[in-house]
């Protein structure tokens, strides 16, 4: 878990950013292409990349120096998503701020990716900040961003767009307690703590610097924060990505869940904070497949679920009850 420790002059400093960081949904999107986690939504996007990355050339270059700087582990370098204060910058600006880390943090952040497992591309020459090693990561940078998120640029930032509006309702009529309660299920907000479902067990103490939300179209499930706490505190968190899909009729929701999966679903949506038990009592399944499913479910982003004492509660999502609203 991600404790997030706020005092009374942090609550008057939370913004939410206006629209996506460019380089968070590189990095995401880098995440999403080594899982197969969010079949529903990424499922054609990743299928559209493996078709480029065949072609070769500029593209498969550039996702193979990246994904050596974000492998499928807990720690990526911090330095590829340089901290802003109000609002994410346009590419550009952010790939020449990453190309003007300090060398000392070069080594620093790359020494800590080398001992989580990672295999970083070049790394004597990146930590050394040689030229021709800076020149090819913001290259790929750019080539990343230009074949594989801007296609889809228009379709995160309407989702993005519509995320922002509610957690401007949310300021609005409640204020900043209000806005941090709008993050439900992802985190959870018990003053003075922010808790986000982490990898890790991690205390983030604000120290009244205050707090930035992004909004991401790639972030998948649960916020993701910048590793150095020295940093200025930014939590990423994924919006919700119903409004860019095309809702499936019933029977080909079956086809696409199955029926069991579909029956879950819309149990789970009809009745808040459903209890595994009685999702088995209720479609005549056994525990143990009831809870495989479940898993399903959960992994495709139609479910949340959270433990409370001995049960564990089940919930669908907004892209879930999008899917079975048809619309």
């Amino acid at each position: 878990m991600l404790r997030i420790h706020f005092t009374g002059a942090d609550l008057e400093n939370v913004r939410v950013a206006r629209r996506p960081d460019p380089l968070w949904e590189v990095v995401c999107s880098l995440c999403r292409l080594q899982s197969r986690e969010g079949t529903v939504v990424f499922g054609p996007w990743r299928r559209s990349v493996e078709r480029l990355l065949r072609r070769g050339g500029e593209a498969r270059t550039a996702v193979t120096v990246l994904r050596s700087l974000v492998p499928r582990a807990a720690y990526f370098p911090d330095f590829l998503t340089p901290s802003v204060e109000e609002e994410p910058g346009d590419l550009d600006v952010l790939v020449d701020r990453v190309l003007a880390t300090p060398r000392h943090r070069l080594r620093h952040e790359v020494a800590l990716l080398s001992a989580s497992g990672g295999r970083p591309w070049a790394g004597r020459e990146l930590v050394r900040g040689d030229v021709p090693a800076l020149t090819v990561l913001g290259g790929s940078l750019r080539t990343y961003h230009r074949e594989l998120i801007a296609p889809l640029w228009n379709s995160i930032g309407a989702a993005t767009e519509a995320d922002v509006a509610m957690r401007g309702r949310a300021l609005l009529h409640g204020g900043t307690r209000a806005l941090l309660k709008s993050l439900r299920p992802m985190a959870v907000w018990e003053p003075p703590v922010l808790t986000v479902d982490y990898p890790v067990e991690r205390d983030l103490h604000l120290h009244g610097r205050g707090l930035l939300l992004v909004p991401s179209y790639f972030c998948w499930q649960r916020p993701i924060s910048l590793a150095d706490d020295r940093l200025r505190p930014v939590l990423i968190y994924p919006v919700d990505k119903a409004s860019s899909l095309t809702a499936a009729s019933p029977a080909a929701l079956s086809r696409l869940l199955g029926t069991t999966r579909a029956a879950l679903l819309y149990k789970a949506a009809v009745r808040v904070c459903v209890t595994t038990s009685e999702l088995a009592e209720a479609t005549g399944m056994s525990l143990p497949t009831t809870s495989q499913q479940l898993a399903v479910l959960r992994e495709g982003g139609l479910i949340t679920s959270r433990r409370d004492g001995k049960h564990v509660l089940h919930t669908a999502t907004p892209l879930g009850r999008r899917l079975l609203n048809g619309g």
